[in-house]
């Protein structure tokens, strides 16, 4: 019972919450410092992609010329992810016919990420409300009824469901932000290599080499692309696959602007110049955006903070002036 007081003391909730918001501070002024901008590893995976897509394109070739080839694109490793989803046959009880397309816009691809998303949104229902339901009946129940606390731990079972859902949305919307905003100077880059001479494969290949220090994402997404326009038996599923994977208006009109000028044979530079343009004035109206909306977002924190601040400032001589008139009389 000592170890549940101690749980429920509000001082002691109060310190704790404090205790995180002082370590959350210092890890945010702190991660610029120690964050690994983590390229080499993405562009490892980029590696591995192109490694892959020369395993297809050669197994493409043996079949045509009537040759085995071997029964599978990947080395298939038996984890517990993987042993759980394939006994349980998760990936049909829990189907979703845009896991790939979403997990390859968080930047997870292959079919690891796949089975560990069916895996974890199995498993999160369960441990959400096992959570709840232990802290209900044994820290603190806030007297509510049994049927509130049943209901409760079903409503949290539902948001243990699309909790990996949530998690894969924010990071593709993480990872799109960084994209768009390094885009237009990618653009910039990709225009002067083109129209220097260089073909749209080395001068992506340079650009995404050079966009890097910006922004690592794009910079894998450029090298997938190379890789893929290497690979990829028509060159149209590249820039169509650079489009979904972002899923962004301005990276979804440069792709439709590369395949125009692959099929009909118009002028790349041109249409690299109007993209780059277009994409400038999608980032500046963005932040244009968020500008105007940060009057009313600014409103709750001044009224909390700042108001009673200025109150005690203000008010708070003039107070300690009434208490001495009055002391003395």
């Amino acid at each position: 019972m000592n170890i549940v007081e101690t749980l429920t003391d509000p001082s002691n909730i109060l310190t704790a919450f404090i205790a995180l918001v002082v370590f959350a501070t210092i890890i945010t002024l702190a991660s610029p410092v120690m964050r690994n901008s983590g390229l080499e590893g993405r562009l490892k995976s980029v590696a591995n992609r192109r490694e892959e897509l020369r395993r297809r394109s050669r197994q493409s070739l043996a079949a045509r010329g009537g040759g085995g080839g071997p029964a599978t694109l990947r080395h298939q490793e038996k984890d517990l992810y993987k042993t759980v989803v394939e006994r349980l046959q998760l990936s049909k009880l829990l189907e979703d016919p845009k896991v790939v397309e979403n997990l390859a816009q968080a930047g997870f691809r292959g079919p690891g990420p796949v089975t560990t998303f069916y895996f974890f949104r199995f498993v999160m229902p369960f441990v959400f409300a096992a959570v709840v339901a232990f802290y209900l009946t044994v820290v603190n129940g806030f007297g509510m009824l049994p049927i509130q606390k049943i209901c409760a731990c079903v409503a949290f079972l539902a948001a243990g469901y699309y909790a990996p859902n949530v998690y894969i949305t924010n990071v593709a919307q993480k990872r799109r932000e960084s994209i768009v905003a390094a885009f237009p100077d990618a653009l910039d880059l990709l225009l002067i290599c083109v129209e220097s001479g260089m073909s749209i494969e080395a001068a992506i290949q340079k650009v995404g080499s050079e966009v890097g220090a910006q922004s690592m994402e794009l910079a894998e997404e450029l090298s997938l692309l190379t890789a893929e326009l290497s690979y990829l038996p028509d060159r149209r599923m590249a820039y169509e696959g650079l489009a979904r994977r972002n899923n962004h208006p301005g990276v979804k009109s440069v792709a439709t602007a590369m395949i125009q000028a692959e099929r009909y044979g118009t002028p790349l530079g041109a249409a690299l110049r109007v993209m780059a343009k277009e994409n400038r004035d999608l980032r500046l109206s963005a932040a244009e955006k968020k500008a105007a909306a940060l009057p009313a977002q600014l409103t709750v924190p001044m009224i909390l903070f700042f108001l009673p601040v200025l109150f005690v400032m203000i008010l708070g001589p003039a107070i300690m002036r009434v208490q001495d008139i009055f002391g003395k009389h």
